[in-house]
């Protein structure tokens, strides 16, 4: 009543009570009567805000790239930029003017002005891989912008979340990339293939290489065998040669026995002629009659036998001679078949 009016604002925003054009208060989170008519009021949002953004730039092959982010910052200084925009708020809080798109249609311009230069400088496919590169950029040319500077804002942060190119141009990328990834894909089956070859060869390389070392280990398993076969025959004909040999070292000492034992017994025998020879060499020039006579052999068959043999000697003197079968059969038979 009476133009008093009562109002509240919160802790998040910077208020300036201004009576006949002149600050009567100001601060965060007042609550205050005043007097509408010679009264204005400024309310000034002092939380961080998050201002997404889109633009399209061209690139250096004139190439239309779509620009998706945001910007994230806060009012430092509130009446820095009460100076500059409008917040004047009416009884009930509301601001007489939206100058808070304009406030952020001005960041984004610097930030659209920020990135048009770099943009300008890069062709489409490395614009579209340069997120990181456009932050930086944007982020350093408000940082720098004279006009933010004068907002009274502070700048917390730029993110770019998607560049993109027209349809048409998205559409021939993915086609060049495709193929291109096709092309990968058939070198990568090519590759494997070939690695598989290679592989099969050096096991077939390995496998021969073995057979290879297998055929030489029998080959000289082979020539070892024929080697002992060979050291084996040498030893066995040593052997054989060893024996011959002594068997004719036997036979040799036993030619030489027998040649000394024939020695000797010729030497025993010539002994033995010599004895006997010397032992009859008296009885050489007797006549044999006076042998006979020294025998003294009693047996009258003998007598007999001596007595025809004188008889034969002298048959041309004897004319007659009669000889009974009495006197024969008394030679030829002996006694005792007499007495049978």
């Amino acid at each position: 009543m009476f133009g008093i009016k009562h109002i509240k604002f919160d802790s998040m925003t910077y208020v300036l009570h201004f009576k006949n054009g002149t600050i009567k208060k100001e601060g965060r989170g007042l609550s205050f009567f005043y007097f509408a008519p010679n009264s204005s009021i400024v309310a000034i949002p002092m939380g961080s805000n998050d201002l997404p953004f889109i633009f399209n730039e061209s690139t250096n092959d004139y190439q239309t790239v779509n620009i998706q982010g945001q910007i994230s910052y806060k009012i430092s200084n509130p009446k820095m930029l009460a100076d500059v925009l409008d917040f004047t708020v009416n009884d009930n809080g509301q601001y007489k003017k939206n100058d808070i798109e304009k406030l952020n249609q001005r960041i984004i311009n610097e930030a659209q002005t920020a990135t048009s230069t770099f943009i300008h400088s890069i062709k489409l496919k490395e614009a579209i891989r340069s997120a990181k590169s456009i932050e930086e950029q944007v982020l350093e040319g408000l940082k720098n912008s004279k006009a933010i500077g004068m907002l009274g804002i502070e700048i917390l942060g730029a993110n770019i979340l998607a560049i993109k190119a027209t349809p048409e141009m998205s559409r021939a990328l993915e086609t060049e990339t495709r193929e291109k990834l096709q092309q990968e894909a058939d070198q990568a089956i090519y590759e494997r293939r070939n690695f598989a070859v290679e592989q099969e060869r050096k096991i077939k390389e390995t496998e021969l290489n073995t057979e290879i070392a297998v055929e030489e280990k029998q080959k000289q398993i082979a020539e070892k065998k024929m080697e002992t076969e060979v050291q084996k025959a040498e030893n066995d004909r040593k052997l054989r040669e060893m024996g011959l040999a002594s068997d004719i070292a036997v036979e040799n000492q036993r030619k030489q026995l027998i040649e000394q034992k024939t020695a000797n017994d010729k030497k025993e025998a010539e002994t033995q002629g010599f004895v006997i020879e010397t032992t009859l060499k008296p009885y050489k020039d007797m006549d044999w009659k006076i042998l006979t006579a020294l025998n003294n052999n009693p047996d009258p068959k003998f007598n007999i036998s001596l007595a025809f043999r004188q008889l034969a000697e002298n048959a041309d003197k004897i004319g007659n001679l009669n000889i009974s079968p009495d006197l024969l059969d008394s030679i030829l038979t002996d006694k005792g078949d007499r007495r049978r």
